[in-house]
């Protein structure tokens, strides 16, 4: 068992928040020209550090209102080697910026300290190509020896926990799997899935859990699904009721908009969804699966949604 400090979401029925569309906000709402979608990249300006500040100021100020715990997700989903490298960035960018990243989140928590219940901080892993298409996939050992480099950084800086979001094959959850536990990294793994429920690869949700708890010695701290909206995969959460792996899955953080991933990819205009529609599906989630206690957002979502998810999730159920 991994020891931590913290009280992590796995060891306790509380709930954490954590925040919204990182990426699109910047895009779409503040006018950033984010290359490959890395938010890390307004680091080379103080404008853009102050901005990622405020940025989480404005959710750690949710999770201060409603009283939850809040997960600092780094700013750092495109911030392994390969993305660093179309971006235009040196090899050795990896470290600082990475370093960079958990410090803007020691600042935060820093500063909230005191006001908010619990405050984690959590390195962000992303695959190591698109988040939507599995592509050229890598094998277990693969995908183990590549995102070590990331995640060694991380066992180096003052990090809770490590996320990686939006994997979408079974193989790389495998590997990042097999990292964290020989890094001694408490990890969290999200999967995203198509609007059938099934991630992009085609395999289906429990399947997967399945494959990557059965492969491990060390597994995953529990399990997420993110950058899909409530629709595509309410029904596959339903149809494992009383299943073992349905319980493993604790965090949900949806995207705003109903519409594919290939839908999106293609979109030029942000789609924000209904936030209060939003927070009602998330609530509606809470209720079907009690076990479910960390929410945020992801593509297109901002703090009105998350807001309304928090008001929602922590008022009374009757």
């Amino acid at each position: 068992m991994f020891v931590n400090k913290s009280t992590l979401p796995s060891l306790t029925d509380k709930l954490y928040l954590t925040d919204g569309g990182l990426e699109t906000t910047l895009i779409f709402l503040q006018g950033y020209d984010l290359p490959c979608f890395a938010a890390f990249d307004i680091f080379k300006e103080e404008a853009g550090y102050n901005a990622l500040l405020d940025y989480y100021r404005g959710y750690l100020n949710i999770a201060k209102k409603y009283q939850t715990g809040f997960i600092l997700e780094s700013p750092t989903w495109r911030a392994n080697p390969d993305w660093l490298e179309k971006i235009g960035y040196p090899k050795k960018a990896v470290r600082e910026i990475n370093e960079k990243a958990v410090q803007l989140l020691v600042d935060l928590k820093r500063e909230y300290l005191g006001q908010i219940p619990e405050i984690l901080i959590s390195g962000c892993v992303g695959p190591r190509g698109d988040g939507y298409k599995p592509g050229q996939k890598m094998t277990v050992a693969e995908a183990e020896t590549y995102h070590k480099i990331q995640m060694e950084i991380f066992r180096q800086c003052p990090v809770d926990l490590v996320s990686a979001m939006t994997l979408n094959y079974v193989e790389e959850a495998i590997g990042i799997t097999r990292a964290a536990s020989h890094l001694k990294l408490p990890l969290v793994l999200s999967f995203t899935v198509e609007t059938d429920g099934k991630l992009p690869s085609g395999k289906g949700l429990g399947e997967t859990i399945e494959e990557v708890d059965g492969s491990v010695q060390e597994p995953p701290l529990y399990y997420m699904i993110n950058c899909a909206h409530p629709t595509h995969f309410i029904k596959e959460l339903e149809e494992g009721k009383g299943e073992k792996w349905l319980g493993r899955i604790r965090g949900i953080r949806a995207n705003a908009s109903c519409k594919s991933h290939a839908e999106l990819d293609m979109a030029t205009e942000l789609d924000r969804g209904n936030p209060n529609d939003l927070g009602k599906e998330n609530k509606e989630l809470k209720d079907l699966f009690q076990q479910l206690n960390v929410f945020g957002g992801c593509c297109g979502t901002d703090a009105e949604h998350v807001t309304e998810i928090a008001r929602l999730i922590t008022a009374p159920s009757f």
